[in-house]
């Protein structure tokens, strides 16, 4: 099978395969679509956090830095479904504003996680493909398989984001938060894995702007390494395989009605990457 893709990859028509073509312009506009909606809806998100915060901020008790800061941490807080504690709700006008909060949190959460994490994923994919297309065939075998990435290597990159995440959160609590080691470590991996308990939390007005941006990235981080543990227990048996390219189904028709054999197939692929290694002759 791999070497079916490799031929098909090898003989796609010119249009879909041009060296000129740019690497953005392999991603259909609909994809780019998607990260662009994704930061207006988290900037329309976080203004409407903001706002709730900013004008009701009587109604909120808690520890208080810098009110900006306070505002965009309580929803970011409020969006990764962390909820430390710190900053809670006192009044049933703050409190029903921040339902309202929570239920379009939810929404785009799923936005999120579903469309934008996914692309994310799948541009991770394709831009490591494409890096490891022109190495030695026996490294490609060794993480690619039919096209995609070996699942125990997207794993391996899903626990070395978070684990990043984790060791960044730590250190920045232990200088900056002046939070001892363990309390560091506990309360960064609480916030990464989304646990929240309350009685640790972010006090000064670095650490909560740090928050803002690191909560976000370990949130993603968290939800590609669940959607990478689904990915494998996945049974690929029970998975319709369709042909990925139009030259791919027709070499599987082929392979079908008899006309070509996997001998065949390998003897192609073995001529053209010999073709490869042979330098072209001077005029």
């Amino acid at each position: 099978m791999a070497n079916e893709i490799l031929l098909s990859e090898n003989f796609l028509p010119p249009q879909e395969r041009s060296p000129e073509t740019p690497a953005d312009a392999a991603v259909p506009k609909s994809k780019w679509t998607i990260l662009v909606l994704a930061i207006i809806f988290l900037f329309v998100y976080l203004a409407l956090g903001v706002f709730t915060y900013s004008f009701f901020r009587d109604q909120f008790s808690g520890t208080e830095t810098h009110p900006l800061v306070d505002a965009l941490y309580f929803s970011i807080v409020t969006f990764c479904t962390v909820g430390y504690g710190d900053i809670v709700p006192s009044t049933s006008t703050a409190k029903i504003l921040t339902i309202v909060l929570v239920s379009i949190g939810v929404v785009f959460l799923d936005f999120l996680l579903n469309r934008v994490v996914s692309h994310v994923l799948s541009l991770q994919e394709s831009a490591i493909l494409d890096r490891i297309k022109t190495r030695n065939r026996a490294i490609r075998d060794q993480i690619a398989e039919n096209g995609r990435i070996r699942i125990k290597w997207k794993l391996c990159l899903a626990f070395c984001a978070v684990f990043l995440c984790v060791a960044i959160g730590a250190l920045f609590l232990h200088f900056v938060e002046r939070l001892d080691l363990w309390d560091s470590v506990y309360l960064s991996v609480i916030s990464v894995t989304t646990v929240g308990y309350g009685d640790k939390a972010f006090k000064t007005v670095q650490g909560r702007g740090f928050a803002v941006f690191w909560l976000l990235l370990s949130t993603i981080a968290m939800a590609s390494l669940f959607i990478y543990f689904a990915e494998m227990r996945i049974d690929p048996n029970t998975l319709i395989k369709l042909p990925i390219s139009e030259s791919e189904f027709i070499l599987s028709k082929l392979k079908e009605s008899g006309k070509i054999k996997e001998d065949d197939i390998n003897r192609i692929v073995a001529e053209f990457e010999n073709r490869e290694n042979v330098p072209p002759s001077g005029s």
